[in-house]
């Protein structure tokens, strides 16, 4: 009897196993027969935002690049396949045929690499057309466009092909041009446009001049800013050798460098100015002390350390304005006796030298300025910095130290960016002037741009001056360092000038250096000639006032045109970026209806360029 009921339990957990077995095999088989959801995941298309001049001129526009890609075993015509893709790829047939045949065995092989618009339209047309769409695969890849090529480019920057910017702005702004997607909710997202404070006609020009400046004096390297001195809008921003931004990965370093922001270096006498502004703000000296020049500074101090700094020539007595016309040594070494070592330090932090600017631009030097409990300080130390070495800065806090001299003591922040806008055109942000603290008092300021003009008008900047209006110059020749035998080289050489116009009413403050420049090295020889070119070509491109000539008022914001003829035929021309006086002379015609309004360049007009001109037309333009 037990048997029997062993038997039956055994019986009974069989058939629940099978059951069991059954239903989930069951399960399983609707599952694998049911049909799956299709699940589909978005990829967010991202518009990067483009990067302009501050008049709209495009600098870097977004763009479509294209991969090229082929299935080699879905290529039945290898030589014909060849023939039609090889010359739109820019490819050697023997070297495209090679390229697919020697990865035969691949699902999948690139024939090329970002490609533009253009050929990617005309490799789809040849795709179609051949019934190639199993073998011809093409990627879409962001992409960008720098249309000046070099200009500005350690400004703009560079994106690289991950749609990341790597250098300036493109690095920079990186999240206001291309906004992270939030994966969480992945939507499309645009970039916002970033107006630039550079002019980039103006920017054109001067890049010219710089460039003859480099080839003449055979020098390794040229830095050239030119600011607003009332807004601290930089208007122009040179850094040479640079790299055109579309050939960028075949770029030197030197060319990629961007050396106004990231060099720091020995000024030299340029740095004169700030010293004097120092001594004379705190009391330490007055415009009518005289100091002695005999060719050499000597001093020794009690410790027995011996001081001994040379000048340039036998001065005789001199204030501190003669100090700079002469670049006197000897003179600033001696005033530098008159204040304290951490009085004199501090208003030089004052000036920004020794802390970053906060330029919208990577890797931003600070420079150095040395504290007294440095283990490198010496006796030597105050009147060496008072004439601009034992102390390094950069070309971007040379000319925002500036500002505060222009400005009646007060410094205002350098900047870059003028606008953003979206994509719409809306402005979601405009530049307005970052005031610092003041520094100096007017007083100071002015005594400052007063002997800032007499260096130009008869001292070492005179090869700077202007006849037509007011300038004030400094100049600078500086030893720079052996890197490898230690101290100064004996070849070597930084050489630059300081300028601020017009000096009764600061508008510019243009600043250039020029490094290792090969045979001549004295600044006011070959870096003050410069200054006066670039000041003049300034001065025309902004429409300011040459001493007692009249002159149109003018933004600045509008290309100055050639002063030739206006043509009119049977249709309106375009009279937008005209002055003023090349309009006066259709007034008198009496074939014309025309009506100006306001002074200075023409912004807007009606009708536009191009609608038939009839007798009953009526020309209004709109000037500004």
């Amino acid at each position: 009897m037990n048997e029997y009921f062993n038997k039956r339990r055994v019986l009974i957990f069989c058939i629940v196993i099978a059951l069991f077995a059954g239903y989930i095999f069951f399960k399983y088989a609707v599952l694998a027969l049911k049909k799956t959801p299709e699940t589909k995941t978005y990829s967010p298309l991202v518009q990067r935002g483009s990067i302009l001049d501050k008049n709209g001129k495009p600098l870097a526009v977004p763009t479509n690049f294209y991969h090229v890609g082929a299935t080699p075993s879905a290529i039945k015509d290898l030589g014909n396949f060849v023939k039609l893709f090889s010359p739109v790829l820019k490819i050697d047939e023997h070297q495209l045929a090679n390229t697919i045949s020697s990865n035969a065995d691949s699902n999948f092989v690139y024939l090329k690499k970002k490609i533009d618009q253009n050929d990617y339209e005309i490799l789809k047309e040849i795709t179609d057309k051949n019934g190639l769409f199993s073998a011809v695969r093409f990627d879409r890849v962001p992409g960008r466009i720098y249309p000046e090529k070099e200009l500005a480019s350690q400004v703009i920057g560079y994106m690289g092909s991950d749609g990341t910017g790597l250098t300036g702005i493109e690095y920079t702004e990186q999240n206001l041009l291309s906004p992270p997607v939030n994966p969480d909710a992945p939507i499309d997202v645009e970039g916002k446009n970033i107006y630039l404070t550079i002019d980039a006609n103006l920017q054109f020009k001067l890049e010219k001049i710089a460039q003859n400046a480099i080839e003449r004096t055979h020098a390794a390297s040229l830095m050239m800013i030119a600011a607003e001195a009332k807004t601290g809008e930089i208007i122009s921003y040179i850094s040479l050798p640079s790299a055109d931004l579309n050939q960028y990965s075949k770029a030197t370093p030197a060319q990629m460098k961007d050396l106004p922001a990231t060099e720091s270096y020995e000024p030299g006498s340029v740095f004169k100015i700030f010293s004097i502004a120092a001594f004379f703000d705190s009391g330490a000296i007055s415009e009518n002390d005289t100091f002695y020049c005999d060719g050499i500074y000597e001093k020794k101090t009690s410790s027995g350390e011996r001081i001994r700094i040379t000048c340039l020539d036998h001065h005789g007595w001199i204030t501190a304005r003669e100090a700079l016309k002469f670049s006197c040594n000897d003179a600033l070494a001696q005033m530098s006796e008159k204040i304290e070592s951490e009085q004199f330090l501090s208003r030089l932090r004052s000036f920004g030298f020794g802390s970053k600017t906060g330029v919208e631009l990577p890797g931003e030097t600070a420079g150095a300025v040395r504290n007294t409990s440095d283990r490198f300080w010496s006796a030597r130390s105050k009147p060496t910095i008072a004439i601009g070495q034992e102390i390094s800065v950069s070309a971007l806090q040379m000319v925002e130290a500036a500002t505060a001299i222009a400005n009646g003591g007060i410094p205002v922040q350098l900047t870059l960016i003028k606008k953003i806008t979206n994509q719409a055109g809306i402005e979601e942000y405009i530049h307005s002037p970052n005031f610092k603290p003041q520094i100096i008092n007017n007083q100071t300021s002015k005594y400052i741009l007063s002997c800032m003009q007499t260096v130009a008008q008869t001292g070492t900047g005179s090869r700077a001056n202007l006849s037509d209006i007011s300038i004030g110059v400094k100049t600078g020749t500086a030893q720079m360092a052996d890197p490898v035998n230690g101290g100064y080289s004996k070849t070597d050489f930084i050489s630059n000038c300081i300028a601020i116009f017009p000096t009764e009413n600061p508008e510019i403050i243009l600043y250039i250096v020029i490094e290792k420049a090969k045979g001549e090295t004295y600044a006011g020889r070959i870096v003050a000639p410069v200054i006066g070119e670039a000041a003049s070509i300034i001065i025309d491109h902004l429409g300011m006032s040459r001493g007692g000539a009249s002159s149109l008022a003018h933004s600045g914001l509008i290309k100055i045109q050639n002063n030739a003829e206006i043509q009119i035929d049977k249709t309106v021309p375009n009279f937008k970026g005209l002055p003023k006086r090349n309009l006066l002379p259709l007034l008198n015609r009496s074939d014309l209806k025309i009506k100006i309004n306001g002074e200075g360049w023409v912004t807007a007009q009606t009708p536009e360029p191009g609608v038939p001109l009839t007798q009953d037309t009526e020309i209004e333009l709109f000037l500004e």
